[in-house]
Order: structure tokens, then C-alpha cells, then sequence
């Protein structure tokens, strides 16, 4: 057994770490490398790997955007999110649109070559720590019976701090934004949710469990 794996991180510490890291292991080889959605894309045209260790946040577009085109256009790949978010809600969300698997950056070798290893053989896997947290937060989805909707990193971490009470203009002064930048994104927020303001919107996430 030969895996091909192609990685899409943005940070080139994380590829040379993975090319340490499985560089000896005689049943995986890394194909490809790519910094960018649109590198990936594109090199994807030109080689298809087994198993694609992707990262949620790339300089030009998301993971959760980038997994469903992949997934659509080659079935045969199966991704497995590679991330620094130790969330539940980032991957269910991964998971929700395409993902096999869910693992942090911060994982040791064995476990690395577990999770490739099972999503090659089509088989999901969630990183060991966050397991029960993914399963609390499917159990929430399927009680709240409303649409996932797919957010950004920012997104969340503004919806998080509304949902701790934070006003705008403590808003700003935690996150260095300004007011309309900051209204802006709680308007799309309440699209996104269909919420008519902001206590529905945090009620909403609340049941989604995407905020505590």
C-alpha cells in the first residue's frame, strides 16, 4: 500500500513538519504541496492525490468552500482537515461539507498516520481529544432542526463575543475593528442565521452549539 498525499496549508513550518514527519514512512509519499486554494485547484488538474490534508483558513478561500468543490469534482479524494482549530463547530462544519476527517496541528506521528491511514480506507476520523465534543454538538443539530450555516473564522469569533454580552464599541476596542466593520458583519450574521436580531442570532448559535 502507497498513499499519495498532497497537503494546502499556507504555512511552509507546517509542510516541512509533515514532510519530517512521514518523510521515513514507507506507505505514504507526498505528492504535492500548495499555499493557496488556487495553487490547489489548479494542481489538482494535474495529479490527484489519495488523501488531501487541507487547512480551513488559506490566504484566499476556506476549507469548508474549497472540500465540496473537491469532493464533487474528484470522489476519489478524501480530505482530511489539518487545522489549529480546536473546535467542534469547525468540524462539524468541515465534515458537513466534505471532509472525512478532522485532525490539529498539534497531533504526534502515529497519530497523523492513523488519521491518513483511515480516511484512505474511506472511514471518518475525528482528532481523539475532540470526539465527544463533535458528538454533543451533532446531538444539538439534530435537536435545534435548523440549517448549518457555513461561517468565517471572524464571523465566529464576533458571534462568540455578542453571545458573551460584548457591546460594539467593546467589540472594537477587543478587536481593533471599526463600528461599521463590526455592523457589517453582524448584519451578514443575521442573514446567514435568520435571525430577525441580535438575541435570536445568539439564541440560534447557541442551539447550533457553535457558541457557548
Amino acid at each position: 500500500m502507497n498513499i499519495r498525499i498532497a497537503i494546502a496549508d499556507d504555512h511552509q513550518m507546517v509542510i516541512n513538519g509533515i514532510y519530517t514527519m512521514l518523510g521515513d514512512y514507507p506507505k505514504i509519499s507526498i505528492i504535492a504541496a500548495y499555499g493557496t486554494g488556487e495553487a490547489l485547484l489548479k494542481g489538482l488538474e494535474e495529479e490527484t492525490p489519495d488523501v488531501l490534508l487541507l487547512d480551513i483558513q488559506l490566504p484566499d478561500k476556506t476549507g469548508d468552500k474549497l472540500a465540496p468543490v473537491i469532493t464533487r469534482t474528484y470522489p476519489e479524494i478524501r480530505i482530511l482537515t489539518l487545522t489549529n482549530f480546536d473546535s467542534a463547530f469547525y468540524a462539524r462544519n468541515m465534515l458537513y461539507h466534505g471532509a472525512l476527517g478532522y485532525l490539529l496541528k498539534s497531533t504526534d506521528r502515529e497519530t497523523l498516520i492513523e488519521a491518513i491511514e483511515t480516511v484512505y480506507n474511506n472511514k471518518e476520523y475525528i482528532e481523539p481529544a475532540m470526539r465527544h465534543q463533535v458528538a454533543e454538538k451533532n446531538l444539538k443539530m439534530s435537536r435545534a432542526q435548523v440549517q448549518f450555516p457555513t461561517i468565517s473564522a471572524r464571523e465566529k469569533e464576533i458571534l462568540q463575543l455578542l453571545s458573551d454580552g460584548y457591546t460594539t464599541q467593546k467589540i472594537m476596542d477587543t478587536l481593533y475593528l471599526s463600528a461599521t466593520t463590526i455592523d457589517n458583519y453582524r448584519s451578514n450574521l443575521l442573514i446567514k442565521f435568520g435571525a430577525a436580531n441580535t438575541v435570536a442570532l445568539v439564541k440560534k448559535a447557541v442551539q447550533l452549539g457553535i457558541v457557548e
